[in-house]
């Protein structure tokens, strides 16, 4: 038997009035992902406990069957693992965001989507006029970047904001707080950045597109190197992970899980849904396991972008799952297909929430439940129930 988790990220929504009273995942044309929950079984899965914070680093280490209680070291140093930029004993690792703020409010945690070359040219900035000895800024993909303090001092026991939690208020009032030599330190550092970013040649080029300034960093979810046992030590599977995102590819990096690249996956609507496809399949024949994530939907839910949401859910289940689905004919052995989000990112919010997410598990000796359709209600109705903790794997993965 072959395993393949797709993670929707943010897929999940509350009911909106445009729509009717109806979700996203409702009103979306998805006849594939409907196939699969009508033979498998459904149910919803609590990915992230009540005192953890609701980011996407806790909700796919859950789904991927770890105790974030016991392993979540922050989204720095995760990043820094896909990055292959080692973290020393003396180091904190930092998710650091190029922000985008106006009239002193942040308008939005990606800086418009900033491309990956116009970021990299200001980071390579903030190195040059802010960087040390002690910090060093490294360049990822678009809005995400990674921060690395060296610094016995510095505390990782810090209280940082996820910007994408706040688009619309004072980053004043959302400055670090906690141990004061290293949120004086990092305040510092964040007002500093705007007199590097504010007027750089590439963020004029921006405002005279019309395009949104990346004028600020945002560091956020410190931590050192996480303790985390591979999925061969833990289910003795071989497995591969396909994402855009550093964040996933570093978990990845830590469970012992080969990391497949897939040109022109961007993390968002316009990323290649039929290069992830054709990489799902060619990674589960030469391993058991595979964790496809596409992101896109989780950035159409941060923007509040209803159409987008809908269009993100559409274009997987079509251009991504369809795919797949027919390119499993040529693997000469049974599949068990698990699709879920990780959290919600709803529309009229634009933040990640903590309720349970709908989920659906397809394996072919199995009977199915009643659940005749994947969305938030409908899979209350599964016969799984709710699960908590490692639950949620040890399905997907039991042959009984």
């Amino acid at each position: 038997m072959k395993f393949i988790i797709f993670l929707i990220d943010g897929s999940a929504d509350y009911p909106l009035e445009k729509l009717g009273g109806k979700t996203p995942l409702m009103v979306a044309q998805k006849p594939n992902i409907d196939a699969l929950a009508a033979k498998g079984i459904c149910g919803l899965f609590q990915t992230i406990p009540e005192n953890m914070p609701t980011g996407s680093a806790v909700a796919n280490l859950s789904v991927l069957g770890y105790n974030p209680e016991k392993c979540f070291e922050g989204r720095g140093v995760l990043e820094a693992a896909s990055m292959e930029i080692p973290v020393h004993d003396d180091e904190v690792a930092l998710r650091c965001n190029l922000i985008c703020v106006k009239d002193e409010k942040i308008k939005n945690h990606s800086a418009g989507h900033i491309s990956s070359e116009e970021a990299a040219v200001l980071i390579d900035e903030l190195n040059q006029k802010l960087g040390s000895e002690k910090v060093k800024f490294y360049p990822g993909v678009s809005y995400r970047h990674l921060l690395i303090i060296k610094d016995e001092k510095f505390s990782k026991k810090i209280k940082c904001a996820p910007p994408h939690d706040h688009p619309g208020e004072e980053i004043k009032k959302m400055l670090i707080s906690g141990d004061e030599y290293t949120n004086g330190f990092l305040n510092n550092l964040i007002l500093k950045s705007n007199a590097v970013l504010e007027n750089h040649p590439v963020n004029v080029s921006r405002m005279e597109k019309s395009k949104d300034k990346a004028n600020y960093i945002w560091p956020w979810s410190p931590g050192k190197k996480p303790q985390m046992k591979t999925y061969a030590e833990l289910y003795g599977k071989t497995g591969a992970v396909i994402s855009a995102v550093d964040l996933i590819k570093g978990i990845g990096k830590y469970a012992g899980l080969d990391i497949i690249n897939v040109e022109g996956a961007t993390g968002l609507y316009n990323t290649n849904y039929e290069g992830k496809a054709d990489a799902c399949v060619d990674a589960l024949k030469n391993h058991d396991f595979v964790f496809c994530h596409v992101e896109a939907s989780d950035e159409a839910g941060h923007e509040g972008d209803i159409d987008l949401k809908i269009k993100t859910i559409e274009y997987f289940d079509k251009r991504l799952l369809e795919r797949t689905l027919t390119g499993f004919e040529g693997i000469d052995d049974e599949v068990t297909i698990a699709i879920l989000p990780d959290h919600f990112t709803p529309c009229k919010l634009r933040i990640h929430t903590r309720e349970a997410v709908p989920f659906l598990i397809y394996n072919p000796q199995k009977m199915s439940d009643e659940v005749k359709k994947f969305d938030e209600e409908s899979c209350k109705n599964g016969s799984a129930g709710l699960l908590e903790n490692d639950e949620f794997i040890k399905m997907l993965f039991s042959h009984k």
